[in-house]
């Protein structure tokens, strides 16, 4: 029974005035939503881009390293292989003159 409330032309105004503000009010722009103050997107991107530049150096430096260390491992297996086959080959050449020497001596008998 709304209409007994607003019998004189002043309250029938009032809530036309007070409908048409609500009306403007619903289709009024809100704000968007904005970053926290303080926080620049700019500066929190460049952050993480150094430390993930920081994480991928340290990673790159123990590759190096760990390459660095199966190459020094490789140059020592191949300086011992390397060793290992001159004495085999001396050892071979003994055996030949050796065997020579005892070839001669049984000539000699």
């Amino acid at each position: 029974m709304s209409y007994l409330k607003n019998s004189t032309f002043q309250d029938r105004a009032t809530a036309s005035l007070e409908a048409k503000k609500a009306l403007l009010a619903k289709m009024k722009v809100k704000p968007t939503v904005t970053a926290e103050p303080g926080t620049d997107r700019a500066t929190a991107k460049a952050n993480e881009l150094a430390e993930l530049r920081a994480k991928r150096e340290i990673e790159r430096a123990e590759r190096r390293r760990v390459q660095s260390e199966q190459d020094a491992l490789k140059r020592e297996i191949d300086a011992f292989n390397a060793e290992t086959a001159e004495l085999e080959l001396r050892v071979a050449q003994k055996a030949a003159r050796d065997a020579r020497y005892a070839a001669r001596k049984q000539r000699r008998k």
